[in-house]
């Protein structure tokens, strides 16, 4: 493995075949990556709907209309479409949820270590709570599990579609996120690229190196 020719041959895909399914064993991987990303405190603070069929796609969809309709045919036509939704918030009953997990996977020697554990993870959530930016900082974390689905689809051979043009408040509805204490953040498709992909044929294009690194 070469990582940056993948890296270079990942793209944005524009046009799916949607004849072509990602094979299960390759989407369960896929589905790791999300769950195994990291996240501040381990907060995980972030729930992922996925959508393997024509009538989940067309949920996601509707929030593809007015403005947003370009981005329709990527979510009909891709094998998969998994929308990334944040938490708004981190109340004291999910962070108990986080440490009874913790524990049942083995992650402290004794009661002392998961007070300890526990009571670290609730000062920073506390800090975000006074600073009235909870729903922010859980966006910015589901930001980097989007990046590991992004990479890890690139590594498997799989074409993805990061895409914000959506409607928040239709699909806010549609999958009744604010009830469930959530709001969208991002919506990635998945698939392989068709012919009429035309950015499958492009060059990649960044900016070089000594434009964006400066060494310390």
């Amino acid at each position: 493995m070469n990582l940056p020719d993948i890296l270079k041959h990942r793209h944005t895909t524009k046009a799916y075949d949607k004849n072509r399914k990602i094979p299960a064993p390759v989407m369960a991987q896929l589905l790791e990556a999300l769950r195994y990303s990291p996240s501040s405190v381990n907060s995980q603070p972030w729930h992922f709907f996925v959508a393997d069929n024509d009538e989940g796609k067309a949920r996601i969809a509707k929030a593809t209309s007015g403005p947003c309709a370009f981005n329709a045919p990527r979510v009909m036509n891709a094998s998969h479409v998994i929308v990334l939704s944040a938490r708004t918030s981190l109340p004291p009953e999910y962070l108990e949820t986080l440490a009874d997990q913790e524990q049942a996977d083995g992650r402290y020697a004794d009661e002392e270590a998961r007070a300890q554990a526990h009571k670290g993870r609730a000062f920073f959530v506390g800090l975000h709570e006074q600073a009235g930016d909870v729903a922010t900082w859980s966006q910015k974390q589901t930001y980097i599990a989007q990046g590991f689905l992004l990479l890890s689809a690139a590594l498997l051979g799989v074409d993805a579609t990061p895409m914000e043009g959506f409607d928040a408040a239709i699909l806010s509805e549609e999958l009744g996120l604010k009830e469930q204490g959530l709001a969208p953040a991002v919506i990635v498709a998945l698939g392989y690229h068709s012919d009429a992909d035309f950015n499958a044929k492009l060059p990649k294009s960044r900016l070089p190196e000594k434009t964006v690194f400066s060494h310390l």
